[in-house]
């Protein structure tokens, strides 16, 4: 078979095994052997990726009450993130105690995250929350050490990485590794009642979703130029939701829990999207990031999910995600992520009249919930891991983002056969590579030309 026809099979190999990855984790979880964190029952943890995400993620995972846990090794590119993000977590009072990295244990550069890998025994938890186009690197030795995962998401940035996560992902479930992904809200408890809500029929047949992220400029989405002198890759990677070979670009990373969230509300992922978008007001910004993107999914039965994002200031804010029913509309989430504040009207009208419920208030938080989770899994040796779920929800915002970079309709399988990869060899990098994404004579990066360039390298 020449290798076309084997990428193709393997692709749709993959549309197939991701309606059916339940299923398969339980039945090679059981056959699998056992997976546990040490004799002494503490589970030890090492953050790879010292950023906010990371920290956050690590006072998540040292609040659990269930068990001894402890952070034991951290690694970073570069050493005043690890240096700060270490004395921040020393002065956190709740979990001061459980802080115990020693300084041969803090480790800087590209091969960082394998070092403070080799600190966990196997069961332990490795949290992946560098930039995601890192992650498929990074995973790979984390299930050659048999450990555990909490991975931030997006978990690819592009086709070819999605096909590589799947394959990998094979070999964690062997394993009987337990992995989660960062979409906590699939572990919000008012989403999670509003989901059952929605297939029981209280809303009737969905017909239409929307979504929304509208605010001011977010992260480090408008980037400009690196100061002169300073290292090209690590500025990138200091600013990586501006480049698209690290993040997938600011709709990967800000918008893939809208589209996730109403997804699993509709309880299918979109065939294919539509989109336009735009950037305004850049002045000298090089990001690759449009600052407006409007997207239209559609979903096998034709029913449409409308996705909106916008990085504008001075513009009308709004952050949630509505789906519109034959008998009323379901508010999926109406402040940010969490709390969700979940609620059912009859009709399209949304005044309190038409309510007939809402989840009670005040709700537990969906970033502590799925650490709750996660470590559950793990200490009751229960099946788990995200990462095909993840994927999708990965794969399918990236076909929103491709849409909208190009001006044309992208269905999930061209998605899925765009064989153009952001950096084949990331894993390659080290502190004094160049980066995968060189600017050009003025300083300047490639950005998407809707209809003039059709170039997937762009999108």
């Amino acid at each position: 078979m020449i290798q076309s026809e084997k990428n193709n099979s393997s692709r749709r190999e993959f549309l197939k095994q991701s309606g059916r990855a339940a299923a398969v984790t339980t039945i090679l979880a059981g056959a699998a052997p056992k997976v546990f964190a040490g004799e002494d029952n503490t589970i030890r943890m090492a953050l790879v990726g010292c950023g906010g995400r990371g920290t956050g993620a690590v006072v998540n995972a040292l609040s659990v009450q269930n068990g001894p846990i402890e952070l034991v090794a951290m690694a970073d590119v570069v050493q005043k993130n690890l240096t700060g993000k270490y004395n921040n977590l020393s002065q956190i009072n709740s979990i001061q105690e459980k802080i115990a990295v020693p300084e041969d244990q803090k480790f800087v550069g590209f091969d960082a995250f394998k070092k403070a890998m080799d600190c966990l025994r196997p069961g332990d938890v490795v949290i992946l929350a560098t930039p995601p186009g890192f992650r498929w690197v990074h995973y790979t030795y984390a299930i050659e050490k048999g450990l555990n995962v909490f991975m931030e998401k997006p978990v690819t940035v592009d086709g070819p990485t999605s096909l590589r996560m799947l394959e990998i992902n094979k070999l964690a479930i062997a394993k009987n590794l337990k992995v989660a992904v960062g979409l906590m809200c699939r572990h919000c408890k008012a989403r999670q009642e509003l989901f059952e809500r929605i297939q029981d029929g209280e809303i009737g047949d969905i017909s239409m979703l929307r979504a929304y992220r509208m605010a001011g400029p977010t992260g480090s989405a408008a980037v400009g130029p690196a100061p002169k002198g300073e290292s090209e890759l690590l500025y990138q990677i200091a600013h990586f939701h501006g480049f698209l070979w690290l993040s997938g670009g600011a709709v990967s990373d800000f918008l893939i829990h809208n589209i996730d969230e109403s997804c699993w509300m509709k309880n299918a992922w979109p065939v294919n999207a539509m989109a336009i978008g735009g950037r305004h007001y850049r002045g000298t910004d090089v990001d690759q990031n449009f600052d407006v993107y409007s997207m239209e999914y559609t979903f096998e039965d034709g029913t449409k999910l409308f996705v909106d994002g916008r990085t504008v200031p001075g513009c009308h804010g709004e952050f949630a995600s509505y789906a519109h029913g034959s008998k009323g509309v379901a508010v999926i989430s109406s402040a940010a992520h969490a709390p969700a504040k979940s609620r059912i009207y009859n009709g399209h009208n949304l005044v309190k009249a038409n309510q007939t419920w809402a989840y009670p208030q005040p709700e537990s938080s969906p970033y502590q919930l799925e650490w709750d989770d996660l470590i559950a899994a793990i200490r009751n040796d229960e099946p788990y891991n995200e990462v095909e779920r993840g994927t999708m929800a990965s794969l399918v915002t990236s076909m929103g983002r491709m849409a909208a970079h190009t001006g044309q309709i992208i269905t999930l399988d061209e998605m899925l056969n765009c064989e153009h990869e952001f950096a084949p060899n990331i894993d390659k990098l080290a502190m004094d590579s160049p980066s995968p994404l060189p600017a050009n004579e003025e300083g300047k990066y490639p950005i998407p030309y809707p209809g003039l360039v059709k170039n997937r390298e762009y999108t």
